[in-house]
This record gives C-alpha cells, structure tokens and sequence, in this order.
C-alpha cells in the first residue's frame, strides 16, 4: 500500500502529480528507451492508502480502495521530437524572479512542486517565467539537503516531479489559459543521476493546444546546461 503524505499534495487533498508519476515509473520496467507514460485518469488522494499491482504490458498501476484505477504506468517509446538547448543559470534565474515578483492569479500557493509559501527543504520551488527571445519557461533552483539521497542526488521520484509543474507553466504563461490544469500524462526519461547540492534548472515549452488540451515538452538540466532528464505531458485545462 501506498500513502502520499498531506504535504507532497500539488492541490489542496491531490497527491503532486509528478510524485505520484515517479512512484509508478519506480515500479515499472523501462522500456529500451528508458522511458516510461504515466496517465492519470482520477486524482489521487493524499492521507489514504492506495495499491500498486501490477498493469497489462509490464506496467503499474494505482487503484483506490474500492479498486477504482486512479492512475497508471506503462514503459513506452522516449519522448519524441528535440530538446531545445537549456537558458543559461542567469537567464533562469530572472525568469524565476519575474514569476515570483508577479505571479498568475489562481496557482495554488502551498503545491510541492511550485508553491510560493514552499522552502528549499519542503518543495521544489519551480517558479517557471518566461525567458526573454524564447519560447519557453523555465526556473533556476538548488533542492534543499532535506530533499536529497544520502549520496547527494535528487531521489528519480522528485525527478519527475521536476519535469511537471514547469509544464503548467509553459500553458499558463506562453498560451494564457485559466488556472485549474492538471496533469492527464507523463511520460518521461531519466538520463542521468541528478546532483542534489548544485543548481538545477527546470525549463519547459509549448508543444500544442488544442481546445482545453496543452501538450508540452519539459527538461531538467545541470546550472551548466547539461540534460539530466526530459519529458512529454499532457494537461488539461478546467471546463469553463
């Protein structure tokens, strides 16, 4: 059984997408490709334990108690398409500082992944502006030592929560849209071990939208610009 404490939540009561998506893929056999598609298709509570078992296709998945599937993983092909070059540390550092001087209206203040009212030891602080001459988003950040393995990386599950809220961000700020969006799919591809201790930067673009669906592309790279891991969401925006 699994239960996602009350303080890894993206929503008020929702697990963080991402975590949930890197409990899965730590699960799930990776694909040759070392990728694997995590599709939500409820929300996932926190304070309730919830069961892993095992998937069709080598894959996970997540069932409530009343063995509703909330969510699931499945190894699948890598993320198509290119990954543009990563902003410099100081490019990302404005646009961080841009989000949080004037931030959108409606984000959730508390969500793991980019809350306002997080510390470097209680979130991940991905507060994704836009990047002046691109079209992307993206963030400068350094994971407190509270969210680090013992041999300084960043756990692969927060990994993954690393290449989800930027997502929102790239929908919310490069084609304004409501605030609400959740995440409907994951599906990503570690690289590389993550260092910890040094900067990171979370940067995340447009790839399409089509009515309420935001299709992008996100990355996770060094404060050097080396890619550590990247990813392809879906989020769909709430009903009028």
């Amino acid at each position: 059984m699994i239960t996602v404490p009350e303080t890894l939540h993206g929503y008020p009561g929702v697990a963080f997408g991402g975590y949930v998506a890197g409990l899965l893929a730590a699960r799930t056999p990776a694909a040759e490709t070392g990728a694997v598609r995590v599709d939500f298709r409820r929300p996932v509570p926190t304070g309730t334990a919830v069961r892993a078992a095992p998937g069709p296709d080598g894959g996970t998945e997540l069932l409530g108690r009343d063995g509703v599937l909330l969510a699931a993983a499945t190894p699948v092909p890598a993320p198509a398409g290119e990954v543009p070059p990563a902003p410099t540390w100081a490019e990302a550092s404005k646009a961080a500082d841009a989000y949080r001087a004037d931030p959108p209206a409606g984000e959730s203040p508390d969500c793991f992944g980019c809350g306002l009212d997080r510390t470097a030891a209680t979130g991940l602080r991905l507060h994704c502006g836009t990047v002046p001459g691109r079209d992307i988003v993206a963030t400068a950040w350094t994971p407190g030592p509270e969210l680090a393995t013992e041999d300084g990386l960043l756990p692969p599950v927060l990994v993954w929560g690393a290449l989800d809220c930027p997502g929102n961000a790239a929908g919310r700020l490069l084609d304004p849209g409501p605030p609400g969006a959740f995440t409907a799919a994951l599906t990503a591809r570690l690289l590389r071990p993550v260092p910890a201790g040094g900067g990171l930067i979370s940067y995340a673009w447009l790839l399409g939208v089509e009515g309420r669906k935001v299709r992008v592309g996100t990355a996770l790279a060094t404060a050097e610009g080396e890619l550590r891991a990247h990813a392809e969401a879906l989020w769909v925006r709430p009903r009028p």
